[in-house]
C-alpha cells in the first residue's frame, strides 16, 4: 500500500513516520490536514516545508501541525509557491510591541499590502512580519490600502485577536490621516464628506451611488508645501474601501501620486517613483485587553519620497 504522507523528522531524509505507513490516502478521507493539503496540492515536500515552519493556519489563527486532525467544512490558508515577487523598498518599522496584551503596531511604507492577496504573497505586511519576528498567530486588527504608508495594528496571539477587531468594528479606533492635493480656492473648509460608496469586486475605483451614506470624513486644510499644494488633515469616521481618496477626488483635489482617482492610469509592478502621498498619521484607542489608553504615531512625514 502506498505510504500517507506525514511531516515527520525524518520526512527531511525522504522517510514518512511508521505512523502514516497504513492505508492510502486521497483528499475524499484524509486523517489530517496535512493529508488533505498533499492531496489537492501534490506537493509534499511544499506542504511539509510550510507546516514546519508555522505558515501554515487554520481560519482561527491557530498552526497546523504534523497531525492536526481533518476537519471538513473547516478553512486552512497555505502559501502557494510564486515566482519571485518584486521586493518592495522601505522600511517596515515596528512601533510598539506588547508581549503581555498581544499588541503590535508597526509603520509601514508605501506599495507594501497588508496580507496577502493577488500577486502580492511574500511581500506584505504580515508574511514579512511573521517571518522576521517568529510570530506564525500575527494578524492584522485592521487594514491600510496596499499605497497607503503609516500606522497599521496586528495582533500576535489568536486568543486576542477578536478582543482588538471588535474594538475596530464598535467605533473605538480613530485615525488620523494626512495627505498632499491641489488646494482650489472653492472649498469651504473644515468640511464633512458624507456619501455612500460602493467597490465592486473586479472594478478598480470605489464608485460614489444614490443610498443611504455609509462612509463620512473630516477634512481640514492645515497648510501648505508648495504653491497650490496643501496639506491636509483627514479623520474618517468609517472605514470604507478607498473612502479617503475617493473623498478628496470628489472634491476636487485628488492625492497626489493617486493611479486610480479621478482617473486609472498603468503603474508598472516595479516602479517605485510616486508614492501616494497618504500617510495614517496616528491612532488613538483604549486597549481593549489593557484598559490602557494607546496613541501610536507615524515615524513618516509627508511628502514621502520614491524610489
Amino acid at each position: 500500500m502506498p505510504a500517507r504522507p506525514g511531516c515527520s523528522a525524518e520526512h527531511d531524509r525522504g522517510a514518512c513516520s511508521a505512523e502514516h505507513d497504513r492505508g492510502d490516502c486521497s483528499a475524499e478521507h484524509p486523517r489530517t490536514v496535512v493529508e488533505f493539503l498533499v492531496a489537492v496540492t501534490g506537493d509534499e515536500d511544499g506542504v511539509c516545508r510550510r507546516v514546519r515552519a508555522g505558515e501554515v493556519l487554520l481560519g482561527d489563527g491557530t498552526r497546523v501541525g504534523p497531525a492536526t486532525p481533518y476537519g471538513p467544512g473547516a478553512s486552512v490558508y497555505l502559501y502557494r509557491d510564486l515566482p519571485e515577487e518584486v521586493v518592495v523598498p522601505g522600511e517596515l518599522t515596528v512601533l510598539l510591541h506588547d508581549e503581555e496584551t498581544g499588541l503590535l503596531a508597526v509603520d509601514k511604507p508605501p506599495f507594501l499590502a497588508t496580507m496577502p492577496r493577488g500577486s502580492h504573497v511574500a511581500q506584505t505586511a504580515v508574511v514579512l512580519l511573521r517571518r522576521r519576528l517568529g510570530l506564525p498567530e500575527l494578524s492584522p486588527v485592521h487594514r491600510l490600502d496596499r499605497l497607503t504608508s503609516g500606522v497599521l495594528l496586528l495582533t500576535t496571539r489568536a486568543d486576542v485577536r477578536g478582543a482588538y477587531q471588535r474594538m475596530v468594528q464598535e467605533g473605538g479606533l480613530t485615525k488620523t490621516y494626512e495627505a498632499l492635493a491641489p488646494t482650489a480656492e472653492h472649498l469651504d473648509l473644515p468640511t464633512v464628506v458624507r456619501d455612500r460608496l460602493v467597490k465592486r469586486r473586479g472594478q478598480l475605483q470605489a464608485a460614489v451611488e444614490p443610498g443611504e451614506p455609509n462612509a463620512e470624513t473630516f477634512v481640514e486644510l492645515v497648510g501648505t508645501v508648495a504653491p497650490g499644494v496643501g496639506r491636509y488633515r483627514l479623520t474618517p469616521r468609517t472605514g470604507r474601501t478607498h473612502q479617503l481618496r475617493v473623498h478628496l477626488s470628489g472634491l476636487g483635489v485628488p492625492i497626489l501620486g493617486d493611479p486610480l482617482y479621478p482617473v486609472v492610469r498603468e503603474v508598472p509592478a516595479d516602479d517605485f517613483s510616486q508614492p501616494l502621498q497618504l500617510l495614517a498619521q496616528e491612532v488613538r484607542f483604549t486597549d481593549p485587553v489593557s484598559g490602557a489608553e494607546r496613541h501610536v504615531v507615524s515615524g513618516r512625514t509627508l511628502p514621502l519620497r520614491g524610489a
